[in-house]
């Protein structure tokens, strides 16, 4: 009996040592806000209240232009994962960005609701705040979603659309960023709110790039210090709990307005097999492959897969 007790205090001595070394070399803590601003919010960066919540948003470019394209990025992302395209597409048109809530610098949503319908709502106060009455829409991943939503949801505001390896479609990943794996797991899920190794944000951001050669520590250390921004990460969390929606994507041919599908080939997370569904099931769409791009096609490789979008925008002008 002597044996066992001690057999158990030492495995009780090691999980304790353990769990220590690893909050350690792994724990961090929540970034305060203002402390982020002072490195990713600065001109040309504004914030605006929108329903209570602080959203950090960008409006750039030619103020002649009454038909802003507005850009929404993906899971884990901000809107920094325009800044390319948005470099080149000011010198002709306005660009909106906007950090979703419980990304980037903006702040969580009050309710913890992340459906895709209430994202949805929030960009349209968002435009409304902005007095934009129509414009192009176009978004990224879980962006693209809210994008073809949005324009099901508000025809008569959306000029013009643009899906960029966008979601919506019932598919299985052929492969998963670690930090989306992580979101869902019960236990490991809790403890990720604290302890949040920058391997893990590495390996995600890895995950969506077909050629991790392109990927610099500056781009990592964007991901990682916003991800702990507080309340990132309870929010990261709370997205995944949301995932289950409605069979909104059986009313996508009823979008009629022209629309751009950009795909990466090399897209594991969303498979190449939905960009012909949205092909096939847009009245008005047209699909633009990438060969060698993956999921972040914008953030990958700007000028190739910019090529296209300003084809696409001169096309009616």
């Amino acid at each position: 009996m002597k044996i066992l007790w001690r057999i158990l205090n030492g495995l009780t001595l090691i999980v304790i040592v353990l769990s220590l070394l690893i909050s350690v070399l792994f724990g961090y803590r929540d970034i305060p806000t203002e402390e982020l601003k002072l490195k990713y919010g600065q001109r040309p960066s504004s914030f605006i209240s929108i329903n209570g919540i602080e959203t950090h948003f960008r409006d750039e470019g030619s103020t002649a232009d009454s038909i802003p394209i507005v850009l929404i990025h993906g899971t884990g992302a901000s809107l920094h994962t325009f800044d390319a395209w948005t470099d080149d597409l000011i010198q002709d048109y306005r660009v909106v960005r906007l950090d979703l809530p419980g990304y980037g610098l903006s702040e969580p949503f009050i309710d913890s609701d992340y459906s895709i319908d209430h994202y949805v709502s929030f960009i349209d106060d968002f435009l409304k705040e902005q007095k934009i009455e129509r414009c192009i829409i176009g978004g990224n991943s879980l962006g693209g979603h809210i994008a073809w939503q949005y324009t099901l949801q508000h025809a008569e505001k959306v000029d013009r659309l643009i899906l960029i390896d966008a979601g919506g479609y019932p598919s299985r990943s052929k492969s998963t960023p670690l930090a989306f794996q992580l979101a869902e797991i019960p236990i490991v899920k809790n403890i990720f709110k604290f302890i949040t190794p920058k391997f893990v944000v590495r390996s995600s951001v890895e995950n969506v790039y077909a050629n991790p050669d392109k990927i610099t520590e500056e781009l990592i250390d964007r991901y990682f210090e916003l991800s702990l921004k507080e309340g990132n990460r309870q929010a990261f969390i709370d997205r995944f709990q949301k995932q289950k929606t409605r069979a909104s994507h059986e009313q996508i041919p009823k979008i009629s307005q022209e629309s751009l599908i950009l795909w990466g080939e090399k897209d594991f997370l969303i498979p190449v097999e939905n960009a012909y569904l949205f092909e096939k099931n847009l009245p008005n769409g047209t699909l633009v492959l990438f060969e060698n791009l993956g999921h972040v096609p914008m953030e990958e490789d700007a000028e190739q897969s910019l090529n296209p979008v300003l084809n696409f925008l001169n096309q009616k002008n």
